[in-house]
C-alpha cells in the first residue's frame, strides 16, 4: 500500500461543509424513514430524471461515516477485510515499529502466513489484535482507577 493509494489531500473548508451536510441528510433519511433508496438530483437540470440508487442501510451508514470523516477534514483509507498487509503496513496501521510487529507475529499474537520469505497479515486479524490491545489497555486503566479510589487518592 503506497502513499498514493490514500486520499491526496484533505478537503477545503467549503468541501468539508458539503460533506457534513450530506452526512446529516443521509443520517436523517435513515433515522426517520428507514428508506433504502436515495435520489440524486442535478441542480443544473430542470427535468429531474436523476437515477434512483437502491442501497442497503449498512452501505448508507458507511457512506455517512466516510462523509463525517471528510467533514472533519480527516484523510480516509478504505480497505477490504480480506486484504493482506505487509509487516510495514501493519506497523503503520498499529502505529508501532516494524520490529514490534514481527515480534508479535513470531510470538503468535497475530496470525500470518508466509509468501516466500515475506510475512502477510490479514487485515481482519490485525483489526482483531488492535481491538484486543485497546481492551487490555482499558482494563488496566480501570484497575488503576479502582485502586486510586480504594486508596482515596481523589480520583
Amino acid at each position: 500500500m503506497s502513499d498514493t493509494e490514500f486520499l491526496e489531500s484533505v478537503l477545503s473548508a467549503e468541501e468539508a461543509e458539503l460533506a457534513k451536510a450530506a452526512q446529516r441528510c443521509i443520517m436523517a433519511a435513515l433515522d426517520h424513514s428507514k428508506a433504502p433508496k436515495i435520489k440524486l438530483i442535478d441542480a443544473s437540470k430542470k427535468n429531474n430524471d436523476a437515477p434512483v440508487l437502491e442501497l442497503p442501510p449498512k452501505a448508507l451508514r458507511l457512506i455517512a461515516e466516510v462523509l463525517g470523516a471528510m467533514g472533519q477534514r480527516q484523510p480516509i483509507a478504505l480497505m477490504p477485510q480480506k486484504h493482506e498487509l505487509t509487516t510495514q503496513e501493519a506497523a503503520a496501521f498499529l502505529n508501532v515499529s516494524r520490529p514490534f510487529v514481527v515480534k508479535q507475529l513470531e510470538a503468535g499474537a497475530i496470525p500470518y502466513r508466509k509468501v516466500g520469505r515475506h510475512r502477510r497479515i490479514q487485515f481482519e486479524a490485525l483489526v482483531k489484535y488492535h481491538k484486543s490491545l485497546h481492551r487490555e489497555a482499558d482494563q488496566a486503566l480501570q484497575e488503576l482507577a479502582d485502586q486510586a479510589q480504594a486508596l482515596k487518592m481523589g480520583y
